[in-house]
């Protein structure tokens, strides 16, 4: 999930998720506070559902509920990364809970002291005595003032390390989304993104747009050159992609071998035509060199399929619709665009 969401709204969202997760019982971990987040927020229809049927028979959710949430409904994050950042969570909800409890602490001196300074303006008579009291009453009053800034300012350094933990957090989700060697969407990030799409309702005269995109003769490529040349083209494909499809509402994923996707949402099918048309351009001109060298090693050639959605169509036939328009053309010769029906 990639949040969008402003410093002042993240700042309200934080006092909001506290809150919630002071409610039950599970440990506040960086797990727990992105479930709430996402719960907060309304980022995950999905997960608010499942949390709320959930809560109707679990009032106080514990670790095992919010961690089953968390596999379910948000991306994982690989062990060490959630260790790392789980401590340093641990961290900061310490020391916030330190502070609060030496504010506390001193609150309950104050009060006892003014109780001690009422009874001596009502009992005592003797002005030295009197004065103690107020003296007292005096530095527990400046204790009072220190330990509420020193509070002030452990909640603001509290919000900002919990801003950088939720920024690593997002960044290591988002690495788990990401194919290493194009840098484009694996196929975990693709499914992941569709299903938040087709979540969404689509209005009535909309549409979001899919290509699916095949390096022809990739096998070809990998026999004749070897796979260090084809990771080449595969990472070079990626890049292509990247600097073609710009709009940053595109998605781009590697599928599964050579073969690539990308989403348009709100797009037509022309629009989606010409994204493609330009991929294929794009590759066409693009030539692999020996490294250091001004040698060609080859040429490379794409084919590719363009399909709308379809109302009430789910995301496997949308990508079976897309690919037919693929395969008919690598069935007509391959290097050229071809539109479903």
């Amino acid at each position: 999930m990639h949040y969008t969401e402003t410093k002042e709204k993240s700042a309200e969202l934080l006092r909001t998720v506290v809150g919630l997760m002071g409610q039950h019982d599970a440990a506040f971990t960086p797990v727990t506070y992105s479930v709430w987040y996402e719960y907060a927020a309304g980022l995950n229809a999905r997960l608010n559902q499942a949390l709320d049927r959930l809560k109707l028979t679990e009032p106080r959710l514990g670790d095992a509920s919010i961690q089953r949430l968390y596999r379910e409904h948000i991306a994982g994050v690989d062990d060490k990364t959630m260790d790392r950042i789980s401590r340093d969570f641990q961290e900061v909800m310490s020391n916030v809970v330190d502070s609060v409890q030496r504010t506390g602490d001193r609150a309950g001196a104050f009060g006892a002291e003014l109780h001690d300074l009422n009874t001596a303006l009502q009992q005592t008579s003797d002005p030295s005595a009197l004065y103690r009291h107020l003296e007292l009453a005096l530095q527990r009053s400046r204790e009072m003032q220190d330990s509420a800034t020193a509070l002030q300012a452990q909640a603001e350094v509290s919000r900002q390390e919990i801003q950088r933990l939720r920024t690593d957090l997002d960044r290591a989700r988002e690495e788990v989304f990401v194919d290493s060697l194009t840098r484009v969407l694996n196929r975990k990030g693709l499914d992941h993104r569709l299903e938040q799409l087709l979540h969404r309702p689509l209005a009535a005269n909309a549409s979001h747009g899919l290509v699916m995109v095949d390096i022809d003769h990739f096998k070809h490529i990998n026999d004749e050159h070897g796979h260090l040349v084809g990771d080449q083209v595969l990472a070079g494909m990626g890049e292509l992609l990247r600097k073609v499809v710009t709009d940053p509402s595109h998605l781009v994923a590697r599928y599964g071998g050579e073969e690539f996707a990308i989403v348009l949402p709100d797009a037509s099918l022309e629009t989606t035509a010409a994204v493609a048309e330009r991929v294929r351009a794009t590759a066409k001109a693009m030539r692999l060199r020996k490294r250091n060298t001004p040698d060609v090693v080859l040429n490379v050639t794409v084919s590719a399929g363009a399909a709308a959605l379809h109302h009430g169509e789910s995301a496997n036939d949308w990508i079976a619709r897309a690919d037919a328009a693929l395969y008919r053309s690598k069935a007509s010769g391959r290097d050229r665009v071809s539109l479903a029906a």
